[in-house]
């Protein structure tokens, strides 16, 4: 496999132009291109340059596969890598814009027992070049540019752990923020961690004040370590301390992601005993309708139930909502189109 231009940030690309002997202007040429979601063998540059960069990297390092659509208007994109392997990704739309899911492995191995990723382990992970592919191939499919973003806020809530590859995660987001490139701003970005306290503890340093949303679905490490064994290495103490250091160094406000499933974390103690955890902090809890996943044989609370869980936290005074439900009937859980692509050998 070749290296993957849409890893270079503009200093980088700049740096290569004129090792080539080509203008220095060319640089923003290949930016502007690639924002668009181009080939190689599409860039408006000059065709000495685009031969001596089809030598060394790749000409569409992401490429989507197929396309499912909901009923809901949701869409799950399949992209196909250019080493072969499969990752995926969900673009919904709401009234304040249009949000795409994605992916930053393929696989993963992190273990949720409620999450389809898992089910084949961890394969790789995906360079910078790669996540930032599957916005700017969607943008592009979608008939966005980089003035009018089809896609206006990113979540980094597909296939894999985000800071379970941390350095390319990183170098991803500066490249999308980055003015030279899609120029997406923090505040419209959202990553998704099941609680890796370390780099939770690094990010914080990083200066990308983005919305840090963290999986909790328990209100104790037992029950937590049940259905996530990342439980097992941290403890809900520890993540909360991480949080609170992520506000300080921010000013955000932080997420937690908490699954509705019968019979394990959804009845009103839990509810009461969440809000207990969580009382005086300035966090949000975005309940979830489980995607119910066939292989991990757990099965989603009622909506009685989940309206329930909503209504007790708020009577105690925590922010939460109850997300609304999107592309269950296209496979929307994570890895689940994946999973099925693999099943049917491709």
């Amino acid at each position: 496999m070749k290296e993957i231009l849409q890893d270079k940030s503009f200093a980088e690309l700049k740096s290569l132009v004129e090792e080539a002997g080509e203008k220095s202007f060319r640089a923003r040429q290949l930016m502007e291109g690639l924002t668009q979601g181009k080939k190689i063998s599409e860039l408006p540059v000059s065709a000495r340059l685009r031969a001596l960069l089809s030598e060394q990297f790749e000409d569409e390092p992401v490429r989507i596969v197929e396309t499912l659509t909901s009923k809901d208007g949701t869409k799950k994109f399949l992209f196909a890598l250019a080493d072969g392997n499969i990752v995926e990704g969900v673009f919904m739309k709401y009234k304040y814009g249009n949000t795409q899911c994605v992916s930053t492995q393929v696989g993963c191995r992190m273990g949720c027992k409620f999450c389809a990723s898992t089910l084949n382990g961890l394969v790789r992970n995906l360079t910078a070049g790669e996540i930032l592919g599957q916005i700017l191939a969607v943008n592009r499919a979608e008939g966005g540019t980089k003035k009018e973003r089809a896609v206006t806020n990113v979540v980094l809530m597909g296939s894999g752990e985000p800071f379970d590859n941390y350095a390319n995660v990183v170098r991803f987001l500066r490249n999308l923020t980055a003015e030279e490139g899609l120029g997406m701003s923090a505040r419209n970005i959202s990553l998704s961690t099941c609680g890796l306290v370390p780099q939770m503890r690094a990010f914080a340093e990083e200066g990308i004040p983005l919305n840090l949303t963290v999986s909790l679905h328990a209100v104790t490490d037992e029950e937590r370590a049940r259905t996530m064994p990342v439980a097992n290495a941290y403890h809900i103490a520890d993540i909360l301390d991480a949080c609170a250091y992520y506000f300080e160094k921010t000013g955000r406000r932080y997420i937690f992601e908490y699954s509705l499933i019968a019979g394990e974390n959804s009845d009103p103690a839990h509810a009461a005993a969440l809000a207990e955890l969580l009382r005086g902090k300035p966090c949000h809890v975005n309940l979830i309708r489980l995607n119910a996943v066939k292989e991990r044989h757990l099965l989603a609370a009622d909506e009685r139930n989940a309206q329930a869980f909503l209504k007790e936290l708020t009577a105690r005074g925590i922010s939460a909502t109850l997300r609304r439900s999107m592309g269950s009937d296209i496979g929307g859980a994570c890895g689940q189109l994946r999973a099925k692509y693999l099943g049917q050998g491709g």
